[in-house]
């Protein structure tokens, strides 16, 4: 009886030696994937030439964010090659700030509208009379998943799949800590695309088998300037050395987690090891180059998807369907900071999106 019972628990361990050894080695293969230079166009080469004049409104989560900021950007020199005007609004943070944006770009009677970093469930009711007004409404990461949202009168949501970044970003962690990674995942349930990405890095970490999930911490990314220093500390106090990785929907996360770490006397290089799941802020690729406090930032291409969020209204504009591009993941550590486009402190893939855009509308 007892040697049956002996038998049965070695092999129960060499099983889940064995799924460790496959969970680790299935991360290792993703993260070489995803580190790869973006050297092809995968995106559209054909559809709608410039429309005539048009005024395009973009109203900001709050442009505090390197993400939001970014793609603000280039929108902004997008419209500007198709002729057009843009206005820029920020919402500072607020859910009312953002509202009153939205009512702002109908009083504006503006063409088209981009919801940038707004979630669009939060908006519906002030999204609804820009409709009415036949404001054409783009979005990005206005909701959990890339695409039309016609529930909300959304044209298309731009972003890239909130599970493959999630996917890529957990990946790290397992890969970096060979299966070891006792992981802490902040999230903000604000917003769907955060919640999305914040699940699916759970799961990750939980099937890794002999990895640890430590905790979800759902924290509003508009105020993480006052709350991240005092919940950096009492995780720190609470968890301790089991506190490996720290897994973020948004890199906004550790600008204020750094002083926290570095205030209780942990190096930049020590535990916990920083990982976002978005968007590559210029501040997050200066922590990765110099190796303190963040190792790896899943990085949108900001100034791609303001060039997107253009080319897409001009297809709405034309009466078109939506382009279906969505861009894949892209992860940046130390080794390849300084390839597509992060000397520039961005990612900006070497694809030739802009010269394939210009072709596209004819400028």
């Amino acid at each position: 009886m007892m040697r049956s019972a002996l038998l049965g628990g070695a092999a129960a361990l060499a099983l889940a030696g064995a799924a460790r050894a496959d969970a680790v080695q299935d991360a290792k293969a993703y993260v070489k994937q995803v580190t790869a230079p973006v050297t092809t166009w995968t995106g559209p080469t054909s559809g709608p030439k410039a429309a005539g004049h048009k005024l395009i409104v973009w109203v900001s989560a709050d442009q505090r964010n390197g993400g939001a900021r970014g793609v603000a950007e280039g929108i902004d020199e997008a419209a500007k090659i198709m002729g057009w005007e843009t206005r820029g609004i920020d919402g500072q943070g607020s859910v009312n700030a953002r509202a009153e944006g939205i009512a702002q770009a109908i009083a504006l009677h503006a063409d088209g509208l981009v919801l940038d970093a707004i979630d669009a469930a939060e908006q519906a009711s002030a999204i609804e009379p820009a409709l009415k007004a036949g404001i054409k409404v783009v979005g990005w990461h206005s909701g959990p998943t890339p695409g039309p949202m016609p529930k909300y009168g959304l044209f298309t949501n731009i972003t890239t799949d909130p599970l493959e970044v999630a996917k890529a970003a957990a990946s790290y962690a397992v890969a970096d800590s060979n299966g070891r990674a006792g992981a802490i995942v902040f999230t903000d349930s604000a917003y769907a695309i955060a919640i999305a990405k914040s699940t699916a890095m759970a799961n990750i970490i939980k099937a890794c088998g002999t990895c640890t999930l430590l905790s979800v911490q759902d924290t509003p990314l508009a105020d993480a300037a006052n709350r991240m220093p005092q919940l950096t500390t009492s995780l720190l106090q609470r968890y301790g050395a089991k506190w490996t990785y720290a897994l973020s929907i948004n890199d906004l996360t550790f600008d204020f987690m750094s002083p926290a770490l570095q205030a209780a006397g942990i190096a930049g290089d020590g535990v916990p090891h920083a990982i976002s799941a978005g968007d590559g802020s210029g501040p997050a690729f200066q922590r990765i180059r110099s190796g303190e406090y963040q190792i790896a930032t899943v990085a949108e291409p900001l100034r791609l998807h303001g060039w997107q969020e253009v080319d897409e209204l001009n297809r709405a504009f034309a009466g078109s369907p939506p382009s279906g591009f969505v861009a894949p993941p892209h992860l940046f550590i130390k080794a390849n900071i300084d390839k597509d486009g992060g000397p520039k402190d961005i990612y900006d893939p070497q694809n030739g999106y802009e010269k394939i855009y210009r072709q596209i509308w004819g400028k």
